[in-house]
């Protein structure tokens, strides 16, 4: 499983170089179709690097990506990669320096071996299913805080009231776009909880969830459910992450489906 973190690690440091490259540089940016959101030219050369470096080096592992077409034959692999070369591509777009490599690999539907990277930032977030969570080398842990007065990263719209049970709960919002990124803001203890309640795309949270979960926090989807991940559509219903008795605050108070 280490052999596998070290072929991680060096992908996600590979895949900032060639951020680095085009990042506050304009670089080429489309729309995708259906309203998938931003991509640049960054996107897919980090794809394609990745599919090429990361295939060669595990050919008898399955292939899920964000930007690339999916195939059916991942359901088919023991192990499969997980990723989404730039997490947080509008961030990415807008120069702003919070955009992640979300790089994982999953198990028979668990995550194993995880590494979310910040080039610019140049900080390192790593985890295996049998190691404490690290960044930059040195362990980390997410808070066991109180209810009142939590820091929760979600998007505005989390916070809409008609999500919640009985009125807006008692925490303090925070946003950063890369959902990766919040995930290992929560498991680095900078932030108590994150939430996202829109139904989230497998590469966004694979490797996020990991170094949270090995980092000592809680994480489920939205409805309290186990993340198990290379489903036949890679979906996820959201996800709650934080310390245990604040994760079971926000489940509690959120409207039920």
């Amino acid at each position: 499983m280490n052999n596998d973190l070290t072929l991680l690690t060096d992908a996600a440091k590979a895949s900032g170089e060639i951020a680095l490259k085009h990042w506050q540089q304009n670089p080429e940016t489309w729309d995708k179709d259906a309203g998938a959101g931003p991509v640049t030219e960054a996107d897919i050369a980090i794809d394609r690097m990745l599919a090429s470096e990361l295939g060669s080096a595990r050919p008898d592992y399955g292939w899920l990506s964000e930007e690339t077409d999916d195939n059916s034959d991942r359901l088919n692999h023991e192990r499969v990669f997980i990723v989404d070369p730039i997490d947080g591509t509008r961030a990415f777009i807008a120069g702003e320096k919070t955009f992640s490599h979300s790089l994982a690999i999953a198990e028979n539907g668990n995550v194993i071996a995880a590494a979310v990277y910040l080039p610019v930032l140049d900080l390192m977030y790593l985890a295996t299913s049998d190691q404490v969570s690290t960044l930059n080398g040195a362990p980390i842990s997410a808070t066991q805080n109180t209810v009142e007065g939590a820091s929760v990263l979600a998007a505005k719209p989390n916070f809409d009231v008609k999500n919640w049970s009985d009125g807006l709960p008692p925490y303090q919002r925070h946003f950063r776009s890369s959902l990766a990124y919040r995930l290992c803001l929560v498991a680095e203890g900078r932030f108590d909880a994150m939430l996202t309640l829109r139904d989230t795309w497998e590469w966004d949270v694979a490797a996020g969830c990991l170094i949270a979960q090995q980092a000592g926090a809680t994480v489920t989807d939205r409805v309290r459910g186990i993340p198990k991940f290379n489903n036949p559509r890679p979906k996820l219903k959201g996800m709650i992450a934080g310390g245990t008795t604040l994760h079971e605050d926000i489940a509690e108070r959120l409207q039920s489906d």
